[in-house]
Protein backbone atom coordinates (compact mmCIF):
# COMPACT_ATOMS: atom_id res chain seq x y z
CA UNK A 1 0.00 0.00 0.00
CA UNK A 2 0.84 3.32 -0.31
CA UNK A 3 0.45 7.11 0.96
CA UNK A 4 -0.93 10.08 -1.25
CA UNK A 5 -0.97 9.52 -5.21
CA UNK A 6 1.75 6.44 -4.81
CA UNK A 7 -1.90 4.45 -3.36
CA UNK A 8 -3.82 5.56 -6.49
CA UNK A 9 -4.31 3.64 -10.02
CA UNK A 10 -6.99 5.93 -11.15
CA UNK A 11 -10.12 4.23 -12.36
CA UNK A 12 -13.52 5.87 -13.86
CA UNK A 13 -14.89 8.86 -12.37
CA UNK A 14 -12.13 9.65 -10.37
CA UNK A 15 -12.16 6.76 -8.55
CA UNK A 16 -8.66 5.85 -6.65
CA UNK A 17 -7.69 1.83 -6.78
CA UNK A 18 -4.87 1.20 -5.20
CA UNK A 19 -2.73 -1.69 -6.53
CA UNK A 20 -0.57 -2.66 -3.28
CA UNK A 21 2.30 -4.02 -3.21
CA UNK A 22 4.15 -2.30 -6.21
CA UNK A 23 7.94 -1.97 -6.05
CA UNK A 24 8.97 1.55 -4.64
CA UNK A 25 12.06 3.28 -3.39
CA UNK A 26 11.71 2.78 0.29
CA UNK A 27 9.38 0.41 2.27
CA UNK A 28 5.85 0.80 1.66
CA UNK A 29 3.03 0.73 4.85
CA UNK A 30 2.43 -2.81 3.95
CA UNK A 31 6.01 -3.79 3.81
CA UNK A 32 6.29 -2.44 7.09
CA UNK A 33 3.23 -4.57 8.03
CA UNK A 34 4.98 -7.61 6.63
CA UNK A 35 8.12 -7.28 8.44
CA UNK A 36 6.55 -6.82 11.71
CA UNK A 37 4.22 -9.92 10.64
CA UNK A 38 7.11 -11.90 10.87
CA UNK A 39 8.80 -10.32 13.73
CA UNK A 40 6.04 -10.48 15.91
CA UNK A 41 5.61 -14.19 15.07
CA UNK A 42 9.63 -15.29 15.41
CA UNK A 43 9.89 -13.60 18.13
CA UNK A 44 9.47 -15.22 21.84
CA UNK A 45 8.45 -11.84 23.38
CA UNK A 46 5.85 -9.77 22.86
CA UNK A 47 6.85 -6.48 20.36
CA UNK A 48 5.72 -3.03 20.46
CA UNK A 49 2.53 -3.03 18.60
CA UNK A 50 1.86 -1.24 15.65
CA UNK A 51 -1.40 0.53 15.93
CA UNK A 52 -0.88 3.44 13.99
CA UNK A 53 0.25 1.79 11.06
CA UNK A 54 -2.56 -0.47 11.78
CA UNK A 55 -5.06 2.81 11.26
CA UNK A 56 -3.40 3.47 8.02
CA UNK A 57 -3.56 0.29 6.20
CA UNK A 58 -7.11 -0.68 7.45
CA UNK A 59 -8.05 3.05 6.32
CA UNK A 60 -6.65 2.60 2.71
CA UNK A 61 -8.50 -0.90 2.70
CA UNK A 62 -12.22 0.71 3.47
CA UNK A 63 -11.21 3.17 1.04
CA UNK A 64 -10.17 0.52 -1.68
CA UNK A 65 -13.59 -1.70 -0.69
CA UNK A 66 -15.63 1.52 -1.32
CA UNK A 67 -13.66 2.13 -4.79
CA UNK A 68 -14.62 -1.23 -5.26
CA UNK A 69 -18.10 -1.37 -5.37
CA UNK A 70 -18.74 1.87 -6.92
CA UNK A 71 -16.84 0.63 -9.92
CA UNK A 72 -18.95 -2.90 -10.02
CA UNK A 73 -22.03 -1.02 -9.55
CA UNK A 74 -20.95 1.39 -12.72
CA UNK A 75 -22.59 -0.49 -15.63
CA UNK A 76 -20.31 1.38 -18.40
CA UNK A 77 -17.11 -0.21 -16.43
CA UNK A 78 -14.70 -1.48 -19.29
CA UNK A 79 -13.44 -4.90 -19.73
CA UNK A 80 -9.74 -3.64 -18.29
CA UNK A 81 -11.48 -2.18 -15.28
CA UNK A 82 -13.16 -4.89 -14.62
CA UNK A 83 -9.68 -6.68 -14.63
CA UNK A 84 -8.17 -3.72 -12.00
CA UNK A 85 -11.39 -4.31 -10.05
CA UNK A 86 -10.18 -8.28 -9.58
CA UNK A 87 -6.69 -7.11 -8.53
CA UNK A 88 -7.44 -5.15 -6.29
CA UNK A 89 -9.48 -7.46 -4.19
CA UNK A 90 -6.70 -9.72 -4.35
CA UNK A 91 -4.28 -7.28 -3.01
CA UNK A 92 -6.93 -6.37 -0.28
CA UNK A 93 -7.70 -9.97 0.93
CA UNK A 94 -3.89 -10.22 0.98
CA UNK A 95 -3.56 -7.44 3.17
CA UNK A 96 -6.62 -8.66 5.26
CA UNK A 97 -4.69 -12.09 5.85
CA UNK A 98 -1.61 -10.54 7.05
CA UNK A 99 -3.78 -7.92 9.88
CA UNK A 100 -5.43 -11.02 10.92
CA UNK A 101 -2.57 -13.15 11.61
CA UNK A 102 -0.74 -10.35 12.85
CA UNK A 103 -3.48 -9.59 15.75
CA UNK A 104 -3.77 -13.21 15.88
CA UNK A 105 -0.33 -13.57 16.70
CA UNK A 106 -0.35 -11.08 19.61
CA UNK A 107 -3.26 -12.59 21.11
CA UNK A 108 -1.58 -15.64 21.37
CA UNK A 109 1.07 -14.24 23.64
CA UNK A 110 -1.25 -12.28 25.19
CA UNK A 111 -2.83 -14.65 26.72
CA UNK A 112 -0.16 -17.03 27.01
CA UNK A 113 2.06 -14.70 29.33
CA UNK A 114 -1.17 -12.90 30.76
CA UNK A 115 -0.14 -13.31 33.89
CA UNK A 116 4.24 -12.26 33.28
CA UNK A 117 2.73 -8.90 31.21
CA UNK A 118 0.66 -8.06 34.27
CA UNK A 119 3.03 -7.81 36.80
CA UNK A 120 5.37 -6.33 34.12
CA UNK A 121 5.17 -2.24 33.77
CA UNK A 122 8.05 -2.27 31.05
CA UNK A 123 6.01 -4.60 29.30
CA UNK A 124 2.94 -2.79 29.38
CA UNK A 125 3.87 0.26 26.92
CA UNK A 126 4.54 -2.45 24.20
CA UNK A 127 0.40 -3.32 24.40
CA UNK A 128 -2.02 -0.82 23.30
CA UNK A 129 -5.04 -0.08 26.09
CA UNK A 130 -7.35 -2.94 24.94
CA UNK A 131 -4.55 -5.35 24.73
CA UNK A 132 -3.10 -4.92 28.14
CA UNK A 133 -6.69 -4.64 29.32
CA UNK A 134 -7.40 -8.01 28.01
CA UNK A 135 -4.55 -9.35 29.47
CA UNK A 136 -5.01 -8.39 33.22
CA UNK A 137 -8.69 -9.73 32.65
CA UNK A 138 -7.56 -12.76 31.28
CA UNK A 139 -5.05 -13.43 34.08
CA UNK A 140 -7.52 -12.74 36.61
CA UNK A 141 -9.60 -15.36 35.05
CA UNK A 142 -6.98 -17.95 34.76
CA UNK A 143 -5.61 -17.33 38.56
CA UNK A 144 -9.68 -17.31 39.49
CA UNK A 145 -10.05 -20.53 37.94
CA UNK A 146 -6.55 -22.50 39.06
CA UNK A 147 -7.94 -21.85 42.56
CA UNK A 148 -11.46 -22.92 41.93
CA UNK A 149 -10.17 -26.07 40.62
CA UNK A 150 -6.90 -26.64 41.85
CA UNK A 151 -4.58 -24.27 44.17
CA UNK A 152 -7.89 -24.48 46.96
CA UNK A 153 -7.44 -27.84 47.49
CA UNK A 154 -3.56 -27.93 48.13
CA UNK A 155 -2.15 -26.61 51.68
CA UNK A 156 -1.65 -22.80 52.02
CA UNK A 157 1.98 -22.86 51.47
CA UNK A 158 1.30 -24.07 48.37
CA UNK A 159 -1.74 -22.27 46.68
CA UNK A 160 0.38 -19.44 45.01
CA UNK A 161 1.11 -19.12 41.16
CA UNK A 162 4.25 -17.29 41.95
CA UNK A 163 6.00 -20.08 43.61
CA UNK A 164 9.15 -21.53 42.20
CA UNK A 165 10.19 -24.88 43.09
CA UNK A 166 13.99 -25.98 42.35
CA UNK A 167 14.37 -28.13 39.25
CA UNK A 168 10.42 -27.52 37.98
CA UNK A 169 9.08 -25.23 35.66
CA UNK A 170 7.45 -21.99 37.12
CA UNK A 171 3.59 -21.57 37.32
CA UNK A 172 3.62 -18.40 35.45
CA UNK A 173 5.03 -18.30 31.86
CA UNK A 174 7.21 -16.10 31.03
CA UNK A 175 9.05 -15.75 26.88
CA UNK A 176 11.56 -18.18 26.62
CA UNK A 177 14.73 -15.26 25.61
CA UNK A 178 17.10 -18.05 25.11
CA UNK A 179 15.16 -19.32 22.37
CA UNK A 180 17.17 -19.28 18.78
CA UNK A 181 16.22 -16.95 16.35
CA UNK A 182 16.96 -16.17 12.70
CA UNK A 183 18.29 -12.58 12.12
CA UNK A 184 18.63 -10.49 8.56
CA UNK A 185 20.80 -7.39 9.31
CA UNK A 186 19.14 -4.42 8.03
CA UNK A 187 21.84 -2.01 8.69
CA UNK A 188 25.64 -2.47 10.17
CA UNK A 189 24.88 -3.06 13.59
CA UNK A 190 27.39 -2.53 16.31
CA UNK A 191 28.85 -5.23 18.34
CA UNK A 192 26.92 -7.53 20.05
CA UNK A 193 27.90 -10.30 22.96
CA UNK A 194 27.32 -13.80 22.39
CA UNK A 195 26.47 -16.80 25.07
CA UNK A 196 30.23 -17.53 24.73
CA UNK A 197 31.68 -14.26 26.10
CA UNK A 198 32.80 -13.09 23.20
CA UNK A 199 31.66 -10.38 20.43
CA UNK A 200 30.31 -10.28 16.93
CA UNK A 201 29.13 -7.49 13.86
CA UNK A 202 26.24 -8.36 11.58
CA UNK A 203 26.93 -6.26 8.35
CA UNK A 204 23.92 -5.28 6.09
CA UNK A 205 22.59 -7.83 4.91
CA UNK A 206 24.09 -10.59 7.13
CA UNK A 207 22.15 -13.13 8.69
CA UNK A 208 22.48 -15.00 11.98
CA UNK A 209 21.02 -17.54 13.76
CA UNK A 210 21.91 -16.61 17.50
CA UNK A 211 19.49 -16.28 20.83
CA UNK A 212 17.01 -14.54 21.01
CA UNK A 213 18.14 -11.75 23.72
CA UNK A 214 21.57 -11.06 21.58
CA UNK A 215 19.63 -9.42 19.26
CA UNK A 216 16.76 -8.32 20.87
CA UNK A 217 17.45 -4.79 21.34
CA UNK A 218 18.74 -4.69 18.01
CA UNK A 219 15.38 -5.74 16.73
CA UNK A 220 13.43 -3.09 19.04
CA UNK A 221 15.56 -0.57 17.61
CA UNK A 222 14.66 -1.91 14.04
CA UNK A 223 18.32 -2.55 12.92
CA UNK A 224 18.04 -6.81 11.85
CA UNK A 225 14.60 -8.55 11.30
CA UNK A 226 13.91 -11.51 11.97
CA UNK A 227 13.35 -14.12 8.89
Amino acid sequence: MHDGDDFAARGRGGAGLAVMGQDVAEETPFQQLIRHWMNERHAPDILPGQEMLLGRILDHVRKQSNDVELLRADPDSSEEEHFRIMLVQTEVERVKFIVRSYIRTRLHKIEKYARYISSAPDVHERLSKAELEHAKRYSRLVEYHFKQSVLQSLPEQQQSLDEEVAFMPPMVAKPDKKRPVVARALVDCPPMRLPDGTSTEMKKGQISMTPYYVVEHLLLRGEVELV
